[in-house]
């Protein structure tokens, strides 16, 4: 089913001649999913989003769907729990997503480090239980002493070092895994439109929520979409959403955190997987420094965030704290601002007031053997079903000594999400993290399809979201690399080089197929390879690509780990996207200077400059 600009006109027609079940502001992650199991469960669903999808946050995350071995350091076992289950539930529905890739953590002896050996140990243990890996797995942890951490990894800093552990984590395609989302919603007959702005709320007699109102942002129109119930999955902005209509009481729950991510090309700094370290400033922060498509990059800050919500922006600050902790331990790397390809700043909708652990940070205290063991023991027999999650509660909260600090920093807040109705019965689905999108989502499905049945008498039945796959996900999740092989094979056959096909099919999964048939519908481009040429197309078609920096930023890897590669195609997309949408010359070379704004800020130009000036 086409998914392009013109079902986004389609939709929004649509959108003002009928009153929805459910009316989704904001295109994210969490909204996608929100999306994908309403329509999926037959509601009559919309969503609008004001910039592209996942422009906001979703595409700015560290790109890794974690079990989240880092909260273990504050014990934070139910949040371990519900990560590393829900991740299992992404393989299965977007198996073509997220890939696995071992992380290696290297222990160093200095102040401040957030595991020692033996925590270390106790925590990668307690994380193969939760996420139920077998000890004979060839996934299962491994405890690697000095010399086995050097051969994984010869560069890394040889000094104080002690050892390290080995365990399971997955690499993501954060924008991948919406946009397949928003794509299954689609299809399964939602109504979305991206540039659509939520500008003010409709209300019904009894000063209820029953719409909004909002603004088209492509062409400046106001027009309303009314709704029985309208859901805020906006992330950084869900305050912002909630507060639109001006209450005398504005709600303040959000506390959005900045998180930086800079690209080098890997000649610069060669890993072999994913490491995270301590970042060595005795500040509670991690580094990762992951390989991606011939580049390695590394991230990330935390760092409370009162900016441009829109426009989070890469610092000379950032920078400087992010190159100081990799070439502190990769000694040999020297990378300096010149040596950055790329570069992302996101912001975490995070919730306030939450104590518990999050990406960094924490102040554990001296926890004894007998506190772990105890721990331990109750949270295997919460496994077993023989302990409640109150149980294992108790246990972390009777550890001797301190688990969290009393004021937290920044990289403290929790994770955690929340579910709220406001008096004016506007929903608000905030918080989170990428991996429990789906739980996230079913929780609040369960909630509106309960509210449209008392209120409504409108019946629906929720589907089992944990077995509906994705647009291009209906790959066998135990097999994959065969699927890939086979869809490789088919794109040979339409004439594709196998390297190329191969790309695609792990790129687009079950929906390769379709992208090699543009082979046939398409003319050759000068100065793009087929493959390049079938992709443009197709995301064009099938994606709701509207600019060239959708397409460059967010349905392509191009801006970001293929910067040395993108410069040739710009002159070609462009031609081809101006025909394709009708564009005057005026209006090409408006869409062209909005590409050269975003690879000014993606090169940090600005910063480089001020270096040499």
């Amino acid at each position: 089913m086409k998914f392009n600009y013109q079902t986004r006109e389609h939709a929004i027609e649509k959108l003002q001649d009928r009153t929805l079940d459910l009316l989704i502001i904001g295109g994210g992650i969490t909204g996608a999913g929100v999306a994908l199991q309403a329509a999926a469960s037959g509601l009559e669903t919309g969503l609008i989003e004001m910039q592209d999808f996942a422009e906001g946050t979703s595409s700015r995350s560290t790109k890794l769907v974690h079990g989240g071995i880092r909260y273990l350091k504050n014990f934070d076992v139910e949040v371990v729990a519900d990560t590393v289950g829900e991740r299992a539930v992404v393989q299965q529905i977007a198996p073509h997503v997220p890939k696995p890739d071992p992380m290696l953590m290297p222990i160093y002896d200095e102040e401040g480090s957030t595991f020692s050996m033996f925590r270390l140990k106790v925590a990668m243990n307690l994380y193969d239980s939760l996420a139920g890996i077998n000890a004979n797995s060839e996934f299962a942890n491994t405890m690697l002493t000095k010399e086995e951490v050097l051969e994984h990894q010869p560069n890394l800093k040889q000094e104080g070092l002690l050892g390290g552990g080995q365990y399971l984590d997955f690499n993501n395609s954060d924008i991948r895994l919406v946009v397949e989302n928003i794509k299954r919603a689609n299809q399964d007959g939602a109504l979305i439109a991206s540039r659509v702005k939520a500008v003010d709320y409709t209300f019904d007699d009894n000063g209820k929520v029953n719409g909004v109102v909002a603004e088209d942002l492509l062409n400046g129109k106001k027009f309303e979409i009314n709704a029985r119930y309208v859901i805020n999955t906006t992330g950084p902005w869900s305050d912002k959403t909630r507060n639109l209509n001006k209450p005398e009481h504005p709600i303040e729950m959000m506390r959005p955190t900045k998180g930086v991510h800079l690209v080098i090309d890997r000649s610069k700094l060669e890993v072999s997987q994913p490491i995270y370290f301590d970042s060595g400033y005795n500040d509670g922060r991690m580094i990762f420094v992951i390989p991606r498509e011939k580049k390695t990059y590394f991230g990330t800050t935390d760092t409370d965030y009162h900016g441009d919500f829109e426009h989070p922006t890469v610092t000379q600050a950032d920078v400087d704290y992010l190159l100081k902790a990799v070439n502190n331990r990769f000694p040999k790397a020297n990378i300096t601002l010149d040596d950055i390809e790329s570069s992302w700043a996101g912001l975490r909708p995070l919730i306030a007031g939450n104590a518990a652990s999050d990406y960094n940070g924490g102040d554990n205290g001296k926890i004894s053997d007998d506190s772990f063991n105890g721990l331990i023991d109750t949270v295997q027999s919460y496994l077993k079903k023989d302990k409640t999650r109150d149980d294992v509660e108790k246990a972390i909260t009777n550890l001797q000594g301190s688990l969290s600090e009393k004021e937290l920093s920044p990289s403290e807040v929790s994770r955690g999400s929340s579910l709220e109705q406001d008096d004016n019965g506007l929903i608000t689905l905030a918080g989170g993290k990428i991996t429990d999108y789906r739980k996230m989502a079913a929780g609040a499905m369960e909630l509106i399809i309960k509210l449209l049945a008392e209120n409504y008498d409108r019946h629906y039945q929720l589907i089992n979201s944990k077995t509906y796959p994705v647009s291009g996900g209906e790959i066998n999740p135990n097999d994959i690399e065969s699927a890939f092989d086979a869809y490789a094979q088919m794109g040979v056959t339409r004439g594709l080089e196998r390297e190329d096909a191969y790309y695609l099919a792990s790129f687009f999964g079950s929906n390769a197929p379709q992208v090699y048939a543009y082979v046939d519908k398409v003319p050759a481009v000068e100065g793009m390879s087929l493959a390049e040429t079938v992709m443009l197309f197709y995301s064009l078609d099938n994606e709701c690509v509207l600019t060239p920096n959708d397409y460059f930023l967010r349905r392509t890897n191009y801006m970001l780990f293929m910067r040395d590669k993108m410069d040739r195609l710009i002159d070609p997309v462009l031609n081809i996207m101006q025909e394709y949408f009708g564009w005057s010359d005026e209006e090409k070379q408006n869409h062209m200077d909005h590409l050269q704004k975003a690879l000014y800020d993606n090169d940090l130009i600005a910063l480089k400059e001020h270096k040499k000036a």
